[in-house]
């Protein structure tokens, strides 16, 4: 029996999604741009994918964050870096989900993340503005980029989403969950780290593996 549940254990580890942009499995990256570059030593994401996380309507999912004004560029580097997080990490194993659209095999569901992080996202965001609760459904794409929907009314983030863990939990349709949990606790994940220090969140998902 423990030679199966390390076999299961090990399929969780340094892997990645089986979705749009995603490398089969994770590898050295050198030349990965920006905040992406916290994973260049094992990564999932490719140097091109890495560049576009952080262009405005990047061919990566043509999403635009200025859909209700220009995002303050403090808010729009948690954006970012949340994308850096979900293409490059081969850490999220435990927390992979089966999803049946069209662009993506798997997604993330309820990825412990670290307090601070969260809560850091939510205060260089709370004067942003946004239409929406969840931004993975329910916009207007007849551009060929997300628009409001007839009838949303844009309104800062504090008012959309009053608390971190209602922006965290929300916006991304359940892809993350606020924890208690404090950064280097081993017990939640790090969309931000010291790459000199190692990745932490690799003993995460071997703890919640």
């Amino acid at each position: 029996a423990t030679a199966a549940v390390m076999v299961t254990q090990d399929s969780l580890l340094n892997v990645c999604l089986d979705a749009k942009h995603h490398k089969t499995e994770p590898g050295p990256e050198g030349q990965l741009y920006g905040q992406c570059v916290l994973w260049k030593d094992n990564a999932c994401c490719t140097a091109n994918t890495s560049l576009e996380a952080h262009r405005d309507r990047s061919y990566l999912y043509n999403f635009n964050w200025d859909h209700c004004g220009v995002m303050p560029e403090k808010c729009k580097r948690h954006f970012i870096q949340d994308t850096c997080l979900y293409e490059c990490s081969p850490n999220l194993g435990p927390w992979i989900d089966q999803a049946d659209t069209s662009w993506r095999k798997e997604r993330i569901r309820d990825v412990p993340l670290c307090r601070e992080d969260c809560e850091q996202w939510w205060e260089d965001c709370q004067d942003a503005v946004t239409c929406k609760v969840n931004w993975h459904k329910g916009w207007n794409w007849t551009t060929g980029t997300n628009q409001c929907p007839k009838g949303a009314m844009c309104q800062r983030f504090k008012f959309v989403f009053p608390t971190a863990a209602a922006l965290c939990e929300q916006i991304w349709s359940g892809s993350y969950r606020y924890t208690s949990h404090h950064r280097g606790s081993g017990r939640c994940v790090q969309m931000w780290f010291d790459p000199t220090q190692g990745n932490p969140n690799v003993i995460v998902a071997q703890y919640y593996a």
